[in-house]
Formats: structure tokens, sequence, C-alpha cells
């Protein structure tokens, strides 16, 4: 098998931990803020994540429960995305004021892929201020090779357009990539497109089936830190309790 050369990163709730204290708070502040009397408790979101990308996850919330309120047709377009920019602002507050850290080890392994001379990307579905606000803002000491938004394709994950595009901008063979994902929608679509997955879980993401990935872990891992618990493979790949990227070549290698 091809040496890896490329390592792409899923952001929400990978680079960081976002959806139950970021997203979804931003979401219920945008709801109050319209005027909609109603909330997205924690397991409610659980649920709405298998619904890909902010925009498509509201809609699907207005056809399903409702908003509370009629919601003229005509409007609604519009509706969903004065409420999608609103949310993407109170989000991008919540980064910069740093109240979302990163997940442990997403920094180091990130600075192993630099300094090993891999392709470094970022491949998630929200939109491009949220990715620009972690990967230049938080991330700004990580010289990422391109990042790319949900903005930028017509279909979310598990659809694999948003990996495609990214083997057209690297020029590489799908082996040739590792790519970090936390959902059972993002290893799908990594895997449709060809690509080796290391799955990490979260609240949300540890009951999914991560079962197509070849490695889960719950976290990067850090020296010192909070460690990286593997749960698959059960043989074959020892981490100590961190995630090296030599270990990750050389696995998949």
């Amino acid at each position: 098998m091809p040496e890896i050369k490329a390592l792409f990163f899923d952001q929400d709730g990978v680079i960081i931990d976002t959806e139950r204290d970021g997203h979804r708070v931003a979401f219920n502040q945008t709801f109050r803020e319209f005027g909609f009397d109603f909330q997205w408790g924690v397991e409610d979101y659980h649920q709405l994540l298998q619904v890909s990308g902010g925009k498509e996850r509201m809609r699907h919330y207005l056809h399903t429960e409702g908003f509370g309120k009629p919601v003229d047709p005509s409007r609604e377009g519009d509706l969903i995305k004065r409420m999608h920019k609103r949310k993407t602002e109170i989000f991008i507050g919540l980064l910069e004021e740093g109240k979302l850290p990163l997940r442990p080890g997403v920094r180091r392994l990130m600075n192993e892929a630099m300094q090993a001379g891999l392709v470094l990307g970022v491949c998630t579905t929200s939109n491009i201020r949220s990715a620009h606000a972690v990967a230049h803002g938080i991330l700004s000491d990580i010289d990422f090779d391109f990042v790319l938004a949900g903005d930028m394709v017509e279909k979310k994950k598990p659809h694999p357009e948003i990996y495609h595009l990214a083997l057209e901008k690297t020029g590489l063979q799908p082996e040739q990539c590792l790519v970090v994902e936390d959902s059972r929608n993002g290893v799908l679509a990594a895997r449709a497109a060809g690509m080796n997955v290391l799955a990490t879980t979260n609240v949300y993401t540890e009951r999914e089936d991560l079962s197509d990935a070849a490695i889960i872990v719950s976290c990067m891992g850090d020296p010192g830190g909070q460690q990286a618990v593997l749960t698959k493979p059960s043989t074959g790949l020892e981490l100590g309790g961190v995630v090296h990227l030599a270990t990750l070549v050389s696995f998949f290698s």
C-alpha cells in the first residue's frame, strides 16, 4: 500500500468539540433572537446531527417539528439564510472568546504532519467563516494547504464530494490520504472516496457506528495530558496513550 502523503481533518468534533457547547448553544440563542420559543436539547441535537449542514438541519426541523409558529413557505429560504448567518456570528464569537478549546493532541499531531512534509487540509461541512475562524485563527500557527467548507460543495457528508475536491486539489490517490473524522456520516464520506480513516469519538459520536474506520480512538492524546483510548483495532496497533503520525503512517502503509 502507498505511503501516507496527506492528512485531512474534519472540524466539528475532531479539531474542537464544538457541537454540544458551540453550535447547539449558538443555534438556541439564534432561535430566541428571531422570536421562536423552542430550544434544541443535548439529546435533540444528537438526533439532528444525522442531518449534515446547519441550514439543512434547521430546514429539516422546520419541516418535521415546526418552529412553534407559522413560517411563510415563500420566505422560508430567506429566513433560514438569515438565521444561519446570525448563528455563525454567535458561534465565531464563542471561538474568538476562547470558550471552545482544541481537543487533546490535535495541534501536536498537526505539527508532526507539518514537520514530516505531509499535505495538511481541513474538510468540514461547517461554513467557510467558521472554518477560517478555526484554521486561520485558533490554529494560525498551522500551515494548512487548503481549507474546504460546506459552502464549497453541493452535497454534504456522507456524500464524498468534499473529499473528491480534496483529491483534485492535491493530485494524490485516495490510498495516500488519511482522514480524521468523528461521525458516521464523515467516516462514510471518506471511505466512499477511497481514503483511509481514523475516527475519534466525542460525547455525540461515541454511540454511532464508526466501524468503517480502520482505527477508532477517544482522542489523539497528549504526553502528560489526556490519553487516547484505542477501541479498534483490537490487535496490531500500540499507541501508548498518544496517537503519533509515525505510528499512523506505519500502520496504513
